[in-house]
């Protein structure tokens, strides 16, 4: 993939919105119910520093969405 490539605002209503934003939301939507789903199998009683966990999951989620909209938007 070209380094060079930019992905665009959206537009929303004539609203435009940074991808970020919108990469930054979808992976608060999926923290949330993926750490219900370890919570119910009881993943987090192994983890020592649940909020430190909690942060590095949304980081890793929202550079995981912001490849996928590149990928989607480049292809």
């Amino acid at each position: 993939m070209d380094p060079r490539v930019v992905i665009g605002e959206i537009n929303l209503a004539g609203v435009f919105f940074s991808p970020l934003l919108f990469c930054m939301a979808v992976a608060f939507v999926l923290r949330i119910l993926l750490s219900r789903l370890l919570e119910t199998v009881g993943f987090y009683r192994a983890i020592w520093q649940r909020p430190l966990f909690d942060t590095a999951l949304f980081l890793i989620l929202t550079g995981a969405a912001f490849l996928a909209l590149r990928g989607l938007t480049h292809s």
